[in-house]
């Protein structure tokens, strides 16, 4: 494949799967959060958030030794999947 090719399907790759992480990511907050304030211990969302932190982070490394494209695609997918959370989360609320 041609660099002219390459580029986009990278970027939209990317953009796609910082949206599928961001969904992964807020969904497990928002479940450490209830198990945290229902006061069943603190070990589950320890567990919880240290998994989440970690998998954002190793997903983050990767997009950026991929370059900046690929990284401002997945941090832009990543703060769209974070606009849906809020969003879903003042509905339902």
């Amino acid at each position: 494949m041609s660099q002219a090719i390459l580029i986009p399907v990278l970027t939209v790759t990317m953009a796609a799967a910082g949206f599928g992480l961001g969904l992964a990511y807020f969904a497990t907050l928002r479940g450490t959060v209830v198990i945290f304030a229902s006061g069943r211990g603190w070990l589950a969302p320890l567990g919880l958030t240290l998994g989440r932190i970690g998998a954002a982070v190793l997903f983050l490394v990767v997009a950026a030794k991929l370059g900046a494209a690929g990284l401002i695609a997945a941090l832009c997918g990543f703060l769209l999947a974070r606009t849906f959370a809020v969003r879903a989360a003042n509905r339902s609320d």
